[in-house]
């Protein structure tokens, strides 16, 4: 099976600092692909090399089997890879209907989107209550209410539903459930089910193992700046994958 996203040897250097050290990655379709490793290993570097904010010094990069070169993070936007990083990227003074369509924003049709550059309202409102809707985000009734009145897990909601709605490729989640509470951490769970059960495979960066090993299909295992290893919830328990990730005991031979 051909990976959807695809990383070889990937390196980056930052002077006489080795972020990433010809680290390798395969996402595969319709799959959770869960990232872990202690601080330092390198997960963020690499994360950020697949999603165009970071340029490597080496390396390739694959997207369906095709090389592709990203420059910027628009780059990435532009092949189908959408990212949400930790600290979410949403305009808390902003409505969840701005939110979802930030960057992207529909013009009216005719001479008043084109001249006047009027906003469709109508039409991104109509189209982030279905995208919230499809995801099962029935906790909010108001698409029109500014972001800073949601919780912790609705705005995380927000960003993951933009991410679906216009990711055609992939979904990179960064520490999604960092800072929400057990509730809004299990519907985050959930959401992210629903984004890979629509078609779309997801990488999944997080430190909480019981989260990892509740949704992960496979389980990348970051350190020293490469891939120690790729497990299975099922052939490793969580803390034999915690004493890989430290260099406690010997990674597998070979990626499962």
């Amino acid at each position: 099976m051909t990976p959807v996203l695809q990383a070889k040897g990937l390196t980056k250097r930052y002077g006489r600092v080795v972020a990433i050290n010809g680290s390798d990655l395969e996402l595969y379709p319709g799959e959770i692909l869960a990232v872990i490793g202690d601080n330092g290993a390198g997960k963020s570097s690499l994360i950020k090399a697949l999603s165009g904010a970071l340029v490597p010094d080496e390396g390739e990069i694959y997207l369906d089997g095709r090389q592709v070169h990203f420059r910027t993070p628009m780059d990435a936007r532009a092949a189908g890879i959408e990212t949400v990083y930790q600290t979410l990227a949403v305009a808390p003074g902003l409505d969840i209907a701005d939110n979802l369509f930030l960057g992207r924003e529909q013009r009216k049709p005719g001479p008043l989107g084109s001249v006047f550059r009027m906003l469709d309202r109508g039409r991104m409102r109509s189209e982030a209550k279905r995208h919230m809707s499809e995801l099962g985000v029935a906790t909010l009734q108001n698409i029109g209410q500014p972001v800073e009145s949601l919780s912790g897990g609705q705005r995380q909601a927000v960003a993951v539903a933009r991410s679906a709605a216009f990711g055609s490729k992939v979904v990179i989640l960064d520490e999604p459930t960092a800072a929400l509470g057990v509730k809004e951490g299990n519907r985050v769970l959930q959401l992210i089910r629903d984004v890979r059960d629509r078609g779309l495979p997801v990488i999944l960066i997080s430190h909480n193992m019981p989260h990892v090993f509740e949704v992960a299909d496979r389980i990348h295992i970051q350190r020293l700046g490469r891939r120690a290893t790729v497990i299975t919830p099922k052939s490793h328990s969580m803390s034999e994958a915690v004493a890989i990730m430290t260099g406690a005991a010997e990674p597998p031979p070979e990626p499962v």
